[in-house]
């Protein structure tokens, strides 16, 4: 009877990769276009896959797919094939005493704005170090720490249904602004929240951890904001509040505005934060990683490199 490697080394990279693809998008389209390859490709792929292992792995739902409960017990196999391979890279690291390998971060969507300025200064300094950064709501962000998809996350709420590390190292003020043209854009005392109860409000996309203080914030205060839109980016919010749409809950970084105070906003700019009373609200950015796994050395130097100051 082969061994269990021997039957491992049946399946190819390549159909482990369409695979994982369908398996966390649940679409075989979106999967090929994601690995750049033709969708009767994955369908190859995926079916000779199955044929590997003898049973089906997706099935059909509705107008979609979903993982069968072999499918999602390979989907875990390969998730801890993977961990187990990270290991080795960071024993191997260790041993040769040479800082190289993969440093693999996620960041929630508003970290965009300073995220790649703390990578920076970091691969100067260790140049045998290959950063992979990915962009995600916080949904997505969670789910990719739920799969061990990469060593290190930022995000400004860590789940509290994961075992984590959490290591807070910047703040991260969330502010109400307006257009430039808004009848409180003058404004400098307080205004009630209550005050607002018939404004346009436009927030982020459901999943987002901006809008999930933003309706916590608003919920603890018995306020109910009429929301006239959910838009998917910081920029598209920017955007919107400048061309008089409404008023939005924002990160001040995404506004370029670290201080936070009333009716800031460059002349230039087409919106203005307004006094809102509660606002800012103040939260801060976290570097997460899983606690039940172990580090890899990029990781691990990025981690002493932020707690030293760097954020």
């Amino acid at each position: 009877m082969p061994t269990p490697i021997r039957r491992l080394l049946r399946i190819s990279p390549q159909q482990l990769r369409a695979f994982e693809a369908t398996a966390r998008l649940l679409s075989v389209t979106r999967a090929a276009r994601e690995l750049h390859v033709s969708q009767p490709t994955v369908s190859v792929q995926l079916k000779q896959l199955s044929e590997l292992v003898g049973e089906p792995l997706l099935e059909a739902q509705g107008r979609g797919i979903r993982l069968t409960h072999a499918g999602q017990a390979l989907l875990e196999t390969v998730g801890d094939i993977g961990a187990c391979w990270q290991r080795f890279e960071t024993r191997l690291a260790d041993l040769r005493g040479l800082l190289r390998g993969t440093l693999r971060i996620a960041a929630v969507t508003t970290a965009e704005y300073f995220v790649p300025d703390l990578l920076g200064p970091f691969g100067v300094q260790h140049p045998g170090i290959e950063i992979e950064l990915a962009v995600e709501n916080r949904d997505r962000v969670i789910e990719r720490l739920h799969r061990q998809a990469d060593d290190l996350a930022v995000m400004m709420l860590p789940p509290q249904d994961l075992p984590l590390h959490s290591m807070p190292f910047r703040d991260n003020p969330l502010v109400v602004i307006a257009g430039h043209d808004h009848r409180l854009a003058g404004v400098h005392g307080p205004i009630p929240l209550s005050d607002l109860g018939h404004e346009r409000w436009l927030m982020r996309e459901p999943g987002s951890g901006t809008r999930w203080v933003a309706e916590a914030h608003f919920a603890s205060r018995r306020f109910a904001p009429r929301v006239a839109m959910s838009l998917g980016s910081n920029e598209a919010l920017k955007h919107a509040v400048g061309a008089g749409l409404g008023l939005a809950v924002i990160s001040a970084l995404a506004i370029g505005d670290t201080q936070a105070g009333p009716s800031r906003g460059a002349p230039s700019s087409p919106w203005v934060c307004l006094p809102v009373e509660g606002f800012p609200i103040a939260r801060q950015w976290s570097l997460v990683w899983r606690s039940d796994a172990a580090l890899s050395a990029p990781a691990r130097q990025f981690v002493t490199y932020l707690s030293q100051g760097a954020g």
